[in-house]
Order: C-alpha cells, then structure tokens, then sequence
C-alpha cells in the first residue's frame, strides 16, 4: 500500500509517499480503508517537526483520526464486520497505546489498522470527510464544555480561535448546552464564520483593546466559561480578565507558545477555575457522529487533498492560511 513515512523530523518535506506492507489485523483490531484523515497542527504537524511534548519513535505515519471502510477483522472483534463504515482514534503523538500487536501507525495511508474499542460507527448518510472532523474534534468540545466547565444554559460562553477545527466545535457544542457563545478570532473572516455556526456574537481580538468590548458584550458582567485553546500569553491573559465570578476556564491548546501568565489575585479574589484535558469517553463519540448526523453540529472543512499532497497539506496547515480543517482522502488519485 501506498502511505506517508516520516523517517526523520524536520520540515513537511520529510513526509515521503512509501510503497509499505499493508498492515493486518492483530487481536482486538480491525483493519479500515482509509477515505479521510485531517491534518492537525499538533498531533500531526508538530509531531512530524519533533516539537511534540512525548517521545516519538521513527519512523512512523502520521494521522491520528481515519475514517473509512473495514475491510478485515481481527480475533476478539465482535460488534464490526467488512463492509462497516467507521471512525477511528489512532495511536500517533502518544494520544493511546498500542494494541495488543503492538503496532503504532497513523492513517496518512491507504489502510490502517485500529483497535475495535476505539472505532465507531458512521451513521448512515454521513460522509467520511465529516465524519474525521467531528469525530476529532467535537467530543473534546463535549468533555470540556459539559463535563470540566459544566456550562449551564444562559451562561456567557467565549470561544477562543473560533474558526479552527475545535474552536468551531466549541461553538457549536456551546450552542448546544443552551450558551450564549461570543466567538473570538483573528480576523473579520474567521469571526463571521464563527457567527455563522450561531455564535451570539463575534469579535477580533487582532484589533484594538478588545476585552472592553467583551465587557460590554457581556452587560458588564463578563464571561462565565473561556474555551480557551491557543495559549498565547497575551490572548490567555484578556480572556482571563474578562470573566465573570466563578467563572471556568477550559484550554487543551498551546499553539500560541502554551507558557502564560496568571493573575492569581483573579483566580482567588473571584473564585476562578483553571482546568484541561484531552480525554474524551467514547460514547461522546458516536453522539458526536449522530449530531453531525441530524445536522446540529457540521464540520468546517477547508480542502481535501490526495495523500500525495501530505507535504503541501502541512504546509497550508503551518500557515494558518485556510477557513476550516485540511484532509488527506488516500482513494484520490
């Protein structure tokens, strides 16, 4: 099969298109057609720079969420037969172990292995593209937004990055929860997209003093929950100062540096909370997928590429240049 091999770390060009042996199904695993994977600033991007914060071993092949067809099933599988469409979590940058084969590969390839527990059911009339998006993404949105913030309806929810991939989620899912959701982002662009998910409102924390306008936004009253997921310091410290009493912040992002500062006079004198993960239960999954299903959340999706494109997808990715997620469809010539 043909797959992205990165043999050593450094810049998007060490992702090599390899003709590799198709992998097979160990116990616990199945094997999928790969039709989607997207390309994450993180788990794929920094990971392939030798910037992520665990241990990587080389040479491996980047693609942390593959959607697609199974087309083999391994020993001790019960619940997926050939033929089943499915999302799945892989085990690049570290996010999960291994399976039992012990196998680490990703899903910038033509077929990937996966363990069953971590693999989901597409509902029906779902696309692949779609699904690789919500799946990466919205559940997070769920675990931080309901279960660490445990947002409440009517409560002021601002929305860092609005227009990235969990951003636009967060928007989405805040809507959900019954929030009244500020969507913040760098540019007037990327603010409306955040308006078009259903954002209440919208602002550029690019131009001006932007947390007054926050403030006023808010009646004067300020933010109950940040979705914060950048981590630059000066973003990290508006976002902070402009919330409410008791209010939460969430954050699982550091593409802005991830070392910022903290008014502990804040955090105590209002009664503040600090909190992160990126774990998510499986079950969010698969309503994740049904959401995307019935239409309440939809994937903000840039461009598909061929996987010969991996490289050039990296680099759109670095550049910050696109509206929504890049993917890689391994079936495109």
């Amino acid at each position: 099969m043909r797959a992205a091999v990165v043999r050593e770390f450094g810049p998007p060009s060490v992702l090599q298109i390899e003709d590799v042996p198709t992998p097979r199904p160990g116990r616990g695993e199945v094997l999928i057609e790969v039709h989607s994977v997207s390309v994450n600033r993180t788990l794929d991007c920094a990971v392939r720079a030798g910037r992520y914060s665990r241990p990587i071993s080389l040479p491996f092949t980047p693609g942390a969420d593959p959607a697609g067809v199974v087309v083999e099933v391994g020993s001790g599988v019960a619940g997926f037969s050939p033929g089943d469409r499915v999302a799945a979590k892989l085990n690049v940058g570290g996010e999960v172990g291994p399976g039992e084969s012990g196998r680490v590969g990703g899903g910038y390839a033509q077929y990937a292995c996966a363990e069953a527990r971590l693999t989901t059911l597409v509902p029906t009339g779902l696309d692949f593209p779609s699904a690789t998006v919500v799946s990466r993404h919205t559940p997070l949105a769920l675990t931080l937004l309901r279960d660490r913030a445990r947002l409440q309806p009517g409560e002021w929810v601002l929305v860092m990055g609005a227009a990235g991939g969990l951003g636009s989620a967060g928007v989405q899912v805040a809507k959900y929860l019954g929030g009244r959701v500020i969507a913040a982002a760098g540019s007037g662009d990327r603010v409306q997209l955040g308006r078009d998910l259903g954002a209440d409102a919208g602002l550029n924390y690019r131009t001006g003093d932007w947390v007054p306008a926050l403030t006023e936004i808010t009646g004067g009253r300020g933010v109950d929950v940040v979705f914060e997921n950048i981590g630059e310091p000066a973003l990290f410290s508006g976002a902070f100062a402009a919330m409410a009493r008791n209010g939460r912040l969430v954050t699982v992002g550091t593409h802005g540096g991830g070392t910022v500062p903290l008014d502990l006079t804040q955090l105590y004198q209002k009664g503040l909370t600090v909190t992160g993960t990126t774990k998510v239960h499986p079950d969010d999954i698969a309503q994740s997928l049904a959401m995307a299903a019935e239409g309440t959340v939809r994937a903000v999706i840039d461009r598909i590429l061929p996987l010969s494109e991996a490289a050039y997808a990296h680099e759109l990715v670095e550049s910050r240049a696109g509206l929504g997620k890049v993917l890689l469809d391994p079936t495109r010539a």
